[in-house]
């Protein structure tokens, strides 16, 4: 059993990760752990018929390669290989992955601040490792004592997979004939900083494209020291939209700092809803794969069903989460799937998420406009609705405000309700949802209406009613 120090691992071993601060909730002892409890549970060692290795790569943060050497000892104690791919973007991770059919480990904490440092694992074909299938079995095994293996030692090697990437990128969104654009890119100091040159540029030997990149925070580097990788934040972006007015781009990308995310501004310098990249891509995707399933999470605005059925696609609502959107992509063979989160998963890429993808899908769908159409022109005619964004409201009995509110909404005349996740109800002209955070006394709302005046009056009643019954 691990030493009592280490903390909890139920706080360390969370639904979709394993996530702490470094090095007071995970570091070395802990990440060889959960690499030899990996190849148990998983039955990873080829003895076991099982693939015989495990690719690993880390993003920018300081305690990564000493992460990544005792997770990899702790691979090859359990007489499985180990293929070291160095630094890598989660969605590079995921497409190591899929292309060599081996499960994988991604040493990154995303978004969060300089202190912390997590896990994400998968199974071959980037397929996911949660609570349900395969986390939980790895705290458990730690918390017993993973059994030593007698057998030969796993052997290991590196292999650089930045160029094949890149190629499968633009394979998958082909952008060769777009026309010129000018493109500002803030990358956080996180990972779009090593993938935006290789894929958008030609640093990995493809060839050049007419984008005038201006760079933004580059520079790879785990301690954060412009803002926080963390796009979903209003006041990260500051940055990104002063530079794209000040240069007159044609659009802006921010990547969240292991750059499975990437939100858009358009020309005005104005975020662009991931609910409305949803809409477009979806469109894009059924353009080559006409009469699929596409999955949106139940938080994306009413116009992204409504221009998939438009375009003769199958529209699938799920609760919000990517082990969800995965499972319902699997079940239906979905060609793509998009949560208002800016998290997008495509079919091509193992049904796996990937920002860089998202940002190739807009320059695609701008760069074959006419010279001179704005981002925000293109994208109108998937803007039905106005959004209020996800509000948290701390909230200590989240049922009974829940409960309230249904009372109040969920009878009115012609309305919709279902509980599907959370409690959401619809109205012909306005739609909310409510949920509460599985970690945090708080409350998300999510109101839309087609009237802006309508969407702001309905969220402060709402927020009123939520602070009222808190109180």
């Amino acid at each position: 059993m691990r030493n009592s120090q280490q903390g909890s691992l139920e706080q360390v071993i969370k639904a979709y990760d394993i996530r702490g601060i470094y090095p007071g909730q995970l570091d070395s002892s802990l990440a060889y752990d959960v690499g030899a409890a990996f190849v148990q549970v998983l039955r990873l060692a080829a003895r076991d018929g099982g693939p015989g290795a495990v690719v690993i790569a880390h993003d920018m943060r300081p305690s990564g390669p000493e992460l990544v050497a005792a997770f990899a000892d702790g691979v090859q104690d359990q007489g499985c290989d180990v293929v070291l791919i160095g630094l890598a973007s989660t969605d590079g991770l995921y497409f190591a992955s899929g292309r060599l059919n081996l499960p994988g480990a991604m040493f990154t904490a995303s978004h969060n601040p300089a202190q912390y440092n997590g896990i994400k694992l998968c199974k071959q074909e980037a397929s996911p490792v949660g609570q349900d299938t395969g986390l939980r079995a790895i705290r458990e095994l730690i918390e017993q004592g993973v059994p030593k293996y007698d057998g030969v030692r796993g052997q290991s090697r590196n292999q650089d997979m930045l160029a094949d990437y890149a190629s499968y990128m633009r394979e998958l969104v082909d952008v060769s004939s777009v026309r010129p654009l000018k493109v500002v890119v803030d990358a956080g100091n996180g990972m779009g900083g090593y993938t935006v040159p290789a894929v958008l540029q030609s640093a990995a030997g493809l060839p050049a494209l007419p984008l005038d990149i201006t760079p933004m925070y580059f520079e790879l580097d785990g301690s954060f020291p412009n803002h926080e990788a963390n796009p979903i934040d209003p006041e990260t972006l500051v940055d990104l939209q002063a530079k794209v007015i000040e240069v007159g781009a044609d659009l802006g990308l921010a990547f969240d700092g292991d750059a499975d995310r990437c939100f858009v501004v358009d020309e005005r310098g104005e975020l662009v809803s991931p609910s409305t990249l949803t809409a477009l891509i979806a469109v894009r995707e059924l353009a080559k794969s006409p009469g699929s399933a596409v999955i949106h999470n139940l938080i994306t605005s009413r116009s992204v069903p409504e221009v998939i059925v438009e375009n003769g696609g199958i529209p699938i609502r799920t609760r919000v989460g990517h082990s969800f959107i995965k499972a319902q992509m699997a079940q239906t063979n979905a060609v793509f799937g998009g949560e208002h989160s800016g998290h997008f998963y495509f079919r091509e890429f193992w049904r796996a998420d990937s920002g860089m993808l998202a940002a190739l899908h807009t320059i695609s769908a701008l760069g074959q406009t006419p010279a001179g159409t704005s981002l925000s022109s293109m994208l109108a005619q998937y803007i039905r609705y106005s959004l209020s964004g996800e509000i948290n409201t701390e909230v200590a009995d989240q049922a009974a405000v829940t409960a309230s509110i249904k009372a109040e909404y969920g009878q009115l005349p012609g309305v919709e309700v279902d509980e599907l996740d959370g409690l959401s109800i619809t109205a012909a002209d306005w739609a909310l949802n409510v949920r509460p955070s599985n970690t945090e006394p708080l409350l998300r709302l999510n109101v839309e209406a087609k009237d802006p005046v309508r969407m702001a009056e309905l969220r402060d009643e709402l927020l009123q009613r939520m602070r009222n019954t808190a109180e």
